[in-house]
């Protein structure tokens, strides 16, 4: 019998990225005014369409990047090759201003953040890797916005943020080195930074020769890249450095994304500082000029982990429909059903889609506080939150995003271990997200330094109760628990700080973490989305589009 003269599964349907979403249209009713609500609803409809139509056709050309090192005379050329599905790709990121929307507050005010997060959440699980050099590019952005010369906001912040395909730059970062494998803080850092001219010093901009081995470094194929290297006798510093050619790693997730290890030898970087506000005085504060980097990427990851886990979750739930299984009603033996009808199936989706709702609920809580302190228009207490809650986010996102996936690869069953279906790749894309900008431990050591001297705690402790007092009477039980702590919590309650010996601070830097963020859910939980809540507790109706998408603001 040939394969054609046998069963053939129907093959589930895109669903839409937004349309058809539980979730992203109740946010964006929520949160933009009605003002601009319908022309976001449009702009964010066409990406979806766009997204289930040619750029989902361009990942199939996406192929892992080459390294030519000689040319056909022997010559060492190290030439990088990437697939034209992988170029495309970015060119599509440029045209859609993935990184520049972020910068529009002419237009959007502090929802240009939002509205960059919301459009990375849509097309992250068809994005094949290159979420991961916008947020660099990002970030890079956001620094020469914030300290670069005029000559750099002149020359090279407009090409990061350029629409055009032809002009925009995408920019990489080098922090990763041998030594800092197995050390935790980039302090070590053993690449040397001697200045070109020894009379410009500590001037901003100042040209200086880096020499050093970057183990590891991302986006190499973009135009420039921001590096930290030792200043002697002043310290570690952050430079922006012109992308030279590279030999390429081969790495465990996205091999599409090109990385390498590059070996600097006198190159050119144009350092980056920013006078201190303390002494009045020039100094190269490496960690704390990066910072705004590092803050930034975070959340790229979040969104990339969170928009990885809603295409998962697409797929069951479409394949959800036109499978067909044996019914396990009662009496109803030899019968078969849609596994849309089968309640065991749709209750393990409906547990993995309640995460996707509080990871998507907490991820842009904290974009919203990031929009506000880019804006200008953040208080004292959002920003100290910013700062807390950022390494929270990025830890609980990575950490819990990737076992949702593989319920979801299993809600296919054998389908769903088969590559064409797409859920591997996404698996394999998101466990980088428990490494990339520090894993938990990491970042719960982040975030012990945020919680010094309590007023990082104490915003967040008054914030909690604040809208606990508000909603306490419609929340639901299964959020009593966590609730009822943070409510009745003190901040010196959550500081963790005073475990007697190391295995003990060590579950102390994991409990602070998780408790955290389960606080930020649930407070958020009835706040942010109730309509989508009480439908969630038919979990076919939300699961499945048989609801009305409205919500409240």
């Amino acid at each position: 019998m040939r394969i054609e003269q046998g069963f053939q599964q129907q093959p589930p349907p895109l669903l839409h990225p937004f349309l058809d979403d539980p979730i992203l249209p109740v946010l964006v009713k929520r949160l933009f005014p009605p003002s601009s609500y319908a022309t976001v609803v449009e702009e964010l409809t066409r990406f979806g369409n766009d997204i289930n139509g040619y750029i989902h056709e361009l990942g199939k050309y996406v192929e892992p990047p080459t390294l030519i090192q000689y040319d056909h005379f022997g010559q060492r050329i190290d030439q990088l090759k990437t697939s034209e599905g992988w170029r495309q790709l970015k060119q599509v990121a440029t045209k859609e201003g993935m990184v520049s929307i972020a910068y529009d507050r002419a237009n959007h005010g502090s929802l240009a953040r939002i509205l960059m997060f919301i459009k990375t959440c849509l097309w992250a699980g068809d994005s094949h890797g290159v979420t991961c050099p916008l947020a660099m590019t990002d970030g890079a952005a956001r620094v020469l916005e914030l300290i670069g010369t005029c000559h750099m906001k002149e020359w090279l912040l407009p090409r990061l943020l350029s629409r055009d395909p032809q002009l925009a730059y995408t920019a990489g970062q080098w922090m990763t080195e041998a030594c800092l494998v197995n050390l935790t803080h980039v302090s070590h850092t053993e690449a040397i930074a001697h200045p070109v001219y020894p009379n410009d010093t500590m001037q901003n901009g100042a040209p200086y020769r880096l020499s050093g081995v970057k183990w590891f470094s991302s986006a190499t194929d973009g135009q420039l890249a921001l590096a930290l290297a030792q200043v002697p006798n002043q310290g570690l510093a952050l430079f922006v450095v012109p992308m030279p050619s590279a030999d390429v790693k081969k790495q465990s997730w996205d091999s599409c994304a090109p990385t390498a290890e590059l070996e600097l030898e006198d190159t050119i970087g144009f350092l980056l500082i920013a006078p201190s506000q303390t002494q009045g005085t020039i100094k190269p504060n490496g960690v704390r000029t990066i910072s705004p980097v590092l803050n930034i990427t975070r959340l790229h990851s979040a969104a990339t982990s969170i928009g990885n886990l809603a295409k998962c979750l697409a797929i069951a739930r479409s394949y959800a429909q036109v499978r067909q299984v044996a019914d396990p009603a009662p009496g109803r033996v030899g019968g078969q059903a849609l596994l849309v009808d089968v309640p065991l199936h749709t209750a393990t989706l409906a547990r993995v889609e309640v995460l996707r709702h509080a990871l998507t609920h907490f991820l842009f809580g904290v974009v919203e506080l990031l929009g506000a302190s880019e804006a200008g228009t953040a208080t004292n207490s959002e920003r100290v939150r910013l700062r807390l809650l950022t390494p929270v986010l990025k830890a609980f996102a990575a950490d819990r995003a990737v076992g949702g996936m593989e319920e979801c690869m299993a809600a296919l069953g054998g389908l769903g271990y088969m590559e064409e279906t797409g859920i591997g790749r996404l698996i394999r894309d998101s466990l980088v997200e428990k490494i990339w900008e520090g894993t938990v431990n990491v970042l719960a050591l982040d975030m012990l330094r945020a919680m010094r001297g309590g007023d990082a705690i104490k915003a967040f402790c008054e914030w909690s109760r604040a809208i606990i007092a508000r909603y306490l009477g419609t929340l639901y039980q299964p959020h009593q628990t966590t609730t009822d702590t943070a409510r009745k919590s003190k901040p010196e309650q959550l500081q963790f700080t005073r475990a007697p010996g190391p295995s003990a601070r060590g579950t102390s830097r994991f409990r602070v973490i998780s408790i955290t963020a389960r606080t930020v859910v649930s407070t958020r939980a009835r706040r942010c989305d109730r309509p989508t809540l009480d439908r969630g507790r038919s979990s076919r109706g939300s699961l499945f589009g048989t609801q009305t998408k409205t919500g409240t603001r």
